[in-house]
């Protein structure tokens, strides 16, 4: 089950990272695909949101950190999108970040 908070209930949050989490490599946005949307999210209330894109069969996270000036958004190398639906799940459990 994914970890869910009283916020709306909608979006997950993640859970805390976990001590041996894989570390992601946070690059800034190319765009390697023409055309991606975002499948899966987490709550908007946090600083931190992650999205799972998808698109011509590739994946990959999206992160935006929320700022007062301004949001810097980051994404992950892309992945079959099999692979990086497995990777979103972990992120969602604290396996990875």
């Amino acid at each position: 089950m994914l970890p869910l908070d009283d916020c709306a209930g909608i979006s997950p949050h993640i859970a805390m990272v976990q001590r041996d989490c894989v570390r992601l490599e946070w690059r800034e946005p190319y765009p390697v695909l023409e055309r991606v949307r975002p499948v899966a999210w987490t709550c908007v209330c946090r600083s931190v949101i992650y999205e799972l894109c998808a698109g011509a069969g590739l994946g990959f996270i999206r992160r935006t950190v929320q700022g007062e000036d301004g949001h810097q958004v980051l994404e992950s190398r892309s992945w079959p999108l099999r692979e990086a639906q497995a990777i979103w799940t972990d992120l969602l459990a604290g396996r990875v970040r």
